[in-house]
């Protein structure tokens, strides 16, 4: 018996196996997001510590590449965005975008408060797209697919039955656990 095909699964092991396509699909897009922090993040040392920090290399590239994605933008309040809030702010919204895009990864990667990291996804795949959508169709293709991933993730409620989040709702099965994750 070939347990990849749904007509031969009992309703239990069907369940389960959706559950692990939802998994493999969570935690490709999650390394994604990682792969994606990796060369934005750097170790600095505050006497003996190592804390991660955003690289001056990425702080400096990102109100360039913040021009470059309003220069044509057709989406107005989108433009206006770029120029007056996150352009103005690069380092605060280089930290937000290689922060979240760790926090994200490590969250989908894992499973590990899932629901939350794809909506944090969802909104950086939204922005993204509304700072590229413009440029080309492999940019628009690649967030809208993003996003629909996220979505994906928060009505399947991703990780609930191959992740962390499994084994918390396992281990202290409440309500209040329940809603969260």
């Amino acid at each position: 018996m070939n347990p990849l095909w749904p007509d031969q699964l009992s309703r239990e092991d069907h369940v389960s196996s959706r559950g692990l396509g939802l998994a493999i699909i969570r935690v490709t897009v999650g390394g994604w997001f990682l792969k994606a922090a990796v060369f934005k993040l750097a170790l600095t040392y505050l006497w003996w510590l190592p804390y991660p920090t955003v690289t001056q290399r990425f702080i400096n590239f990102l109100p360039k590449r913040l021009a470059e994605f309003a220069s044509a933008n057709p989406i107005l309040w989108y433009q206006q965005f770029l120029n007056e809030t996150a352009i103005p702010n690069a380092t605060l919204f280089a930290f937000l975008e290689a922060f979240g895009e760790v926090g994200v990864g490590i969250g989908l990667t894992l499973g590990v408060l899932t629901s939350f990291s794809a909506l944090v996804g969802l909104f950086m795949s939204i922005n993204f797209f509304l700072a590229t959508q413009w440029m080309s169709f492999s940019q628009q293709g690649f967030h809208i697919v993003l996003a629909g991933c996220m979505l994906g993730f928060l009505v399947g409620r991703a990780g609930r039955a191959w992740g962390i989040d499994a084994l918390i709702v396992k281990r202290w099965n409440n309500r209040w656990v329940q809603r969260l994750l």
